[in-house]
Parts: structure tokens; sequence; C-alpha cells
């Protein structure tokens, strides 16, 4: 078992994985403001954005304008999503910080979201590297591998078929990998399995969770994969987010409540929760009408931990 690490980096990813799935479009406006409070409550790495086509994804569409901001923010780590090689180029204009690609572990489903093998997938994530490099960009790249854990269309996914992949994207030139339990199939006992054996051709490049609470298991495979060494996890603020191929999925780890977590046991996040709660409620109103979820702003900071107390372990 890896050595527990501290401080916890939390990834927002709420207002792109959020978002897209979510049918209304949020004003960019709202989107500016939502990244001016999430950086003024210690929040230091978002994820702003995406770049695919505006007729597929219309919610995402002014992700330049928005990645042109959040560059104004100082420290912060500006990361885009970027689903194939034009992507990858326009966040290599837009001057992002980081560049996320997905790379489904399940070929049903990489077929499904990216009409491609994963095997194409890999080719392409070349390209994207030898792309980058040539440019002279220090932009990160970054492979999330999705359906680590199981699929809802294929099934099973065999952990030897990840771990196949992850060497292969490292291989290619990739700074850094991270699983992700796209549906929610995961289990604390999986997760610690599968980090076990990533961790072994990986190293430290293995730099990333993402978990789903689905089926109510969110939280502990976040623990599950802090106790074998990851110290950074995707999560969405107010719990929103999903995968489109995952119906009935009550979407990502909430962002509160894995800060109340690690302050809890004294893992410094660099979060202020009590401003995190005041932008949840910001952007519950924003959102108005749509399921949210998450644990912690119903019952708040209990008596043993008060709301200054939270914002110093920060």
């Amino acid at each position: 078992m890896q050595p527990r690490p501290t401080p916890v980096i939390l990834r927002e990813v709420g207002l792109r994985d959020g978002l897209q799935s979510i049918s209304r479009v949020l004003p960019t406006a709202q989107k500016l403001e939502w990244l001016r409070d999430a950086h003024a409550a210690g929040q230091r790495e978002i994820e702003v954005g995406s770049f695919v086509p505006a007729r597929l994804l219309p919610q995402l569409a002014d992700t330049a304008d928005v990645v042109a901001y959040a560059k104004t923010l100082p420290g912060l780590v500006v990361s885009v999503l970027v689903p194939n090689l034009k992507g990858a180029q326009r966040a290599l204009e837009c001057g992002a910080d980081s560049m996320l690609v997905p790379l489904s572990a399940s070929p049903a489903h990489s077929l499904a979201n990216l009409r491609k093998s994963p095997d194409d997938v890999v080719q392409e994530i070349a390209q994207i590297c030898a792309a980058r490099d040539a440019s002279g960009s220090r932009c990160e790249i970054e492979v999330g591998v999705s359906t680590a854990f199981g699929c809802t269309i294929q099934g099973r996914v065999a952990h030897g078929d990840v771990v196949r992949l992850v060497t292969a994207v490292l291989d290619a030139g990739v700074d850094r990998v991270g699983l992700a339990d796209t549906v929610g199939y995961a289990d604390p006992a999986m997760v610690t399995e599968l980090f076990g054996r990533t961790f072994a051709v990986a190293g430290r490049r293995l730099a990333c969770a993402h978990f789903h609470d689905t089926r109510g298991l969110g939280i502990a495979n976040v623990m599950a994969a802090w106790q074998a060494g990851i110290a950074r996890f995707d999560a969405c603020l107010a719990g929103i987010g999903g995968c489109p191929h995952a119906p009935g999925a009550s979407g990502n780890v909430a962002t509160e409540d894995l800060a109340y977590l690690f302050a809890s046991m004294g893992a410094p996040t660099g979060v202020d929760i009590g401003r995190l709660l005041a932008l949840r409620g910001k952007v519950a109103g924003w959102l108005d009408g749509e399921a949210l979820h998450g644990t912690l702003w119903r019952a708040g900071l209990p008596k043993t931990m008060r709301a200054d107390t939270a914002a110093a372990s920060a």
C-alpha cells in the first residue's frame, strides 16, 4: 500500500462534467461568477469546459471565453476536456494549463461515446502529445481511463485491459493518468486492487481518481483510493454530472462532501467549506429544478468542527 498523501487536491469538474449533463445552458456570466467564488473558496484546479462541437454540447460552447477568464485568477490550474486532436489544438491555442483526454477501457463504451476503439484513441493520444511537444506548450496531458471498473453496455471490464491501456498512453507520452468509475460500478475492494495494479506500472504518474455516487459508494471509494496513495480527486459541486450511458446515475461525488471528509480527518485541501457551501447555494438557485446531490449541505458542519476550524484546516 502506498503512503497516505497530504495535502489533497480536489479538482472541480462541475463546470464541465456537471453542466454537460444538464439540458439548460448556464449563461457565461454565471460561469465566471462560479469560477470567482470557487477560487475565493480556495479551489486551485478547475475543469472549466470542453472543446467539443457546440451542436453536440451547447452547454459548453463558451469554453474558450471561460478559459480566458480563468487564466486571470492567480494560482489556478485551468483544465479542459478534449475528445480528440482538434479539441487538443484548441486547448493549446487558448493556453489551457492542462487537458484531460478520455479513454474508455470498455470497447463498447468507447464506440458509443467517441465512435472509436480504445486502441484507435491511444493512437490519437500519441498525435496529441506530438502536437503539444511541437508547439512548445507546457500544457500537461492527462488521460482519464473511463469505465475502468465496469460498463453499463459491456458489463465487466478486465483489470488487465485497464493496465494495458495505461501502459500504452504512458508510452505515448502523456504526463499523468487517472482511473474513473464512470457508471458507478466500483466498490472499495475493486478500487484497492485496481489502483494497486496500476501503481505498479504507472508509479506517481497515476495521479487522479474520479468516482460517481451512483450506488452510494462514492465516498467509500474515495477513501479506498486515498489509502492506496491517491492525493487528487475529481468532484462536482452539488454532486451534479453523470454519464449519458448510465441512466439513473446520481452524479459525481460532491465537492463539499469530500472537502468535509478530508477536513474531518485533518488532511488539508485548501478549501474553505463555508464559502464552498455558500457557492453551492448560489448554484442551486441558478439550477433551480435540477436534481442536486450531496449530504453536507443538509446537515451542515458538526459542532465538533466549527466553520472557522474547517477554513483553517484548509
